[in-house]
């Protein structure tokens, strides 16, 4: 947990230099980097984000004395032509703006999309993950691989049933990872019934969906899943007790040796290459 804290300070300066935002490293660092994508869900995230702060603003100064305090972190890039791609950022920015100023909440509350992302920011967003965000519709990531380096980093995941996260899962043990959501046979039928039977929103979604239409936050969008705000608020119930989530992170990061590089590589030479170790002069 020391060597975490020290790459949460890491990041929290970079953040300070490059985005104007002063964060604490005492917060829970919760974070999405990837390509910006509709089936990645940034935008549900973010939905999330905002029914976190509409939440805490409406708590008494003793209630929020109780929360916990969170650090949301976007990183990515979209391709240059993708509009809603683009539209889910400038809402992300346009929420921070709010966000970060409220001086009621902010320091329950900070919201930070750090531009430019590349391999080399990824060497210090990465290491510095409380919880990392995998949240790809059920079915629609082939493999993700950046959940590993999280894990394999001490970071935990909230994630659905799809991709690696779901191998990830067998490994590390359902009790160091959140999944959450529909099973990829379920998700054709849900779309199927939302788009011939829709139904009222449930009311926390239509709580968030009505603040952006009032012009809050900018751009108006719709839709997150109830289950994924279920899912967040036990984690921010875990996060409260810091020795049995330093255990959470050391036996996730410990059951990640299936998908370090030494194990692939091993793997192609037996089974694709079919080619042995030659001993050397020197190996006695």
């Amino acid at each position: 947990m020391e060597i975490k804290h020290r790459n949460k300070i890491r990041l929290a300066q970079h953040i300070q230099i490059h985005c104007g935002i002063d964060v604490s490293p005492d917060a829970l660092f919760d974070i999405q980097c990837k390509r910006f994508h509709e089936y990645k869900r940034q935008f549900m995230n973010i939905l999330g984000v905002i029914h976190r702060y509409k939440k805490l603003k409406e708590m008494s100064d003793s209630e929020l004395a109780s929360q916990t305090k969170k650090v949301v972190i976007f990183s990515g890039k979209s391709a240059p032509g993708y509009y809603i791609a683009k539209l889910i950022i400038k809402l992300i920015n346009s929420a921070a703006d709010v966000i970060n100023e409220d001086p009621r909440t902010s320091e329950f509350l900070k919201l930070v999309f750090i531009p430019n992302y590349n391999v080399s920011l990824a060497e210090i967003i990465i290491p510095a993950s409380d919880i990392s965000q995998h949240i790809s519709t059920a079915g629609t990531e082939a493999s993700g691989t950046s959940n590993m380096k999280f894990v394999l980093n001490g970071g935990l995941i909230i994630g659905t049933v799809d991709g690696a996260n779901i191998e990830i899962g067998e490994e590390v043990g359902k009790e160091n990872i959140w999944l959450f959501g529909a099973l990829t046979p379920e998700v054709e039928d849900i779309r199927h019934t939302q788009l011939f039977h829709p139904t009222v929103l449930d009311p926390e979604l239509d709580f968030v969906v009505k603040s952006i239409q009032s012009g809050e936050f900018g751009e108006p969008y719709i839709f997150e899943p109830l289950l994924y705000l279920e899912t967040l608020a036990t984690i921010d119930e875990a996060y409260k007790d810091k020795a049995a989530w330093a255990k959470r992170s050391i036996n996730a990061a410990a059951s990640m040796g299936k998908f370090s590089s030494d194990r692939s590589i091993q793997d192609y030479a037996e089974n694709i290459w079919k080619i042995t170790p030659v001993s050397q002069p020197n190996d006695e």
